[in-house]
């Protein structure tokens, strides 16, 4: 079945350009359905439009203060930590 593009991920459907959506032909015995998008359906809506305006407002914020690093932490890297030796 060929439509519009997804707005989320689908593990098994994927989007196809214009000039592969054209070239798609099915196996033997099945049917390629060709689904019209809605034009209604193309104009951004007032929650996408409040979506964009959060987006905006988000990233026009001022970047956080890093917190102070708990005892024993020496930095970070990513979502590792790099941590000092314990002495007894």
């Amino acid at each position: 079945m060929l439509g519009p593009l997804a707005v989320y991920a689908e593990p098994h459907s994927y989007d196809l350009c214009q000039h592969h959506c054209e070239r798609l032909s099915a196996p033997r015995g099945w049917d390629v359905l060709r689904l019209a998008p809605d034009p209604g359906s193309l104009t951004p809506t007032h929650d996408d439009l409040e979506a964009l305006a959060d987006a905006v407002r988000e990233a026009a914020l001022p970047p956080a203060t890093p917190e102070e690093p708990p005892v024993g932490d020496v930095g970070r890297r990513g979502h590792l930590r790099v941590l000092r030796p314990q002495r007894s």
